[in-house]
């Protein structure tokens, strides 16, 4: 029976857990900002070299996974890959990102614009293209991608049972794993699996309302903005629940739209030499200053760039370590660690970094050289959207554009959110062959539950502020828990080394 292959702990507490949590910070919303306020500062303005010194060395264990001894292992017993390179890869950009990645390339350099940093180093147009590159580039990816392939060498080399974060820790912690301390692990997990989710709507779900709003004339409203949110729930209930195969096909309908869109502003905005050119000039500076950006810590606070911006990307994508490598690793049969590793910086880095030069560097060339105040309306307005708005309007048929952005937006979350909910469903059962898929009931339990959260949430944005600041307190712990599975993997796949000697 069902009832009796579900982990009801790992299922039921962490659900129950947000729950209280978001109603006390809709009940008392100011009182739980400060105490979350405080513990965040403890944890990401005196403790943030953490953070710092886990990025850049989960970035060389990652480097060190492929190009060694361990990059030979194959994930699995097939001769080729289960997936192709371009469905692999679509669906592992697609399922890490959502649509945050449009929200930020197209606004993020002003965000870094007006920061002293950026002046100190050489001002808005040599700068301000780079810390997005770096904030969504190498490091970033890493923690994918190295997570990825200790997933992957746990399902589908040692064919483990159960789909978890603390099963990955066996290799370290043996029967400890089977008892409370494996529990522990994975409750944080799906706590962290759920708060992650929770907050990425507050980023990009105002942009595509308000997109919707402009095109069609609708006014405004959370109503409008929880219409959207059903249509995309809707959209991925359905693909994820036919399995893999839908979502394979919505990741790759959901890439030619993202394409379709750069290609849009990159050839209709008239700013193609501009993009071109500043992209090359932002990837040279991030080459050639990788290191120092990596361990930069403003020890005496004169602008705290890294604690505002490095620190709180890096805990924001551990947080979302929890789901997206899960789902990396377990579309990763038949390929080596080395493929694994390798190719996922080339889909990942190649998808992220054409965007934001894209849709970035288009938004640069037009405060740069006058064409739009779009530093003076964000500073006028203090509103992102409104600002982003105002770029497509440059383009020619802005409505036209503004569509496509919409219809990528909805694309992008359904596909991410495809990956979350098949990840969190494995965390219902207590064991699952790693050519299983969960029950057809328990992935829609989990569509419905990761969709339902976001829109409790839509009518009091203190209570996402901070939901966004549990993530960062949630990454403190999974930083440790991510060195105990690398640890874990590297024991484990040693051993698998030795064995295949004999």
């Amino acid at each position: 029976m069902l009832r009796k292959q579900l982990d009801w702990i790992t299922t039921v507490i962490p659900f129950i857990s947000i729950l209280i949590l978001c109603a006390l910070f809709i009940l008392n919303p100011q009182a739980s900002s400060n105490v979350l306020g405080n513990i965040r500062y403890l944890l990401g303005d005196r403790l943030g070299s953490y953070y710092l010194l886990i990025g850049l060395a989960v970035f060389i264990c990652s480097l060190y996974m492929a190009f060694s001894r361990f990059g030979n292992i194959r994930l699995g017993n097939l001769e080729k890959p289960e997936y192709s390179s371009f469905k692999w890869g679509s669906m592992m950009f697609t399922a890490g990102l959502a649509a945050d990645i449009l929200f930020y390339s197209i606004c993020e350099w002003m965000l870094y614009a007006s920061e002293p940093r950026i002046s100190d180093l050489g001002g808005m147009q040599d700068w301000s293209s780079v810390y997005p590159l770096f904030h969504w580039g190498p490091i970033p990816w890493s923690f994918y991608i190295s997570l990825a392939v200790a997933f992957g060498f746990m399902l589908h080399v040692r064919k483990r049972k159960k789909q978890k974060y603390s099963e990955a820790c066996r290799p370290l912690l043996g029967k400890h794993v089977d008892g409370i301390f494996g529990k522990l692990i994975d409750l944080l997990a799906v706590f962290a699996l759920l708060a992650g989710t929770a907050t990425t709507f507050s980023l990009a779900t105002p942009l595509l309302s308000m997109a919707v709003s402009r095109v069609f004339g609708f006014p405004t409203s959370n109503l409008l903005t929880i219409v959207i949110l059903a249509v995309i729930g809707i959209t991925y209930t359905v693909t994820v629940y036919f399995g893999m195969k839908g979502i394979s096909r919505l990741a790759a309908s959901c890439t030619y739209l993202f394409f379709a869109l750069l290609l849009y502003v990159f050839i209709g905005g008239g700013e193609a030499q501009y993009t071109v050119e500043t992209g090359i000039s932002a990837l040279g500076s991030l080459t050639q200053n990788f290191i120092v950006m990596s361990t930069w810590t403003d020890a005496l606070r004169t602008s705290s760039f890294p604690q505002t911006w490095t620190i709180f990307y890096w805990a924001y994508w551990m947080v979302w370590c929890v789901a997206t490598p899960f789902f990396i690793g377990s579309i990763s049969r038949g390929r080596t660690v080395r493929q694994t590793v390798l190719g996922g910086y080339f889909w990942g880095l190649s998808g992220t970094f054409t965007s934001f030069i894209v849709l970035g560097n288009y938004g640069l060339a037009l405060e740069m050289k006058g064409k739009a105040d779009l530093m003076g309306v964000y500073q006028a307005t203090g509103d992102l959207y409104q600002t982003i708005l105002t770029i497509f309007e440059t383009l020619p048929f802005a409505q036209v554009a503004l569509i496509l952005l919409a219809v990528t937006m909805i694309a992008f979350y359904a596909t991410s959110f495809d990956a979350l909910a098949l990840v969190a469903s494995f965390y219902s059962y207590k064991e699952l062959d790693s050519d299983q898929e969960p029950d057809k009931k328990v992935k829609l339990f989990w569509s419905v539950l990761l969709m339902l959260l976001p829109i409790a949430l839509i009518f009091s944005e203190n209570s996402m502020a901070n939901l966004q600041t549990v993530s960062i307190i949630a990454a403190f712990p999974i930083g440790i828990v991510i060195f105990m599975i690398l640890y874990s993997f590297f024991k484990d796949a040693t051993a698998y080394l030795n064995e295949m000697k004999k």
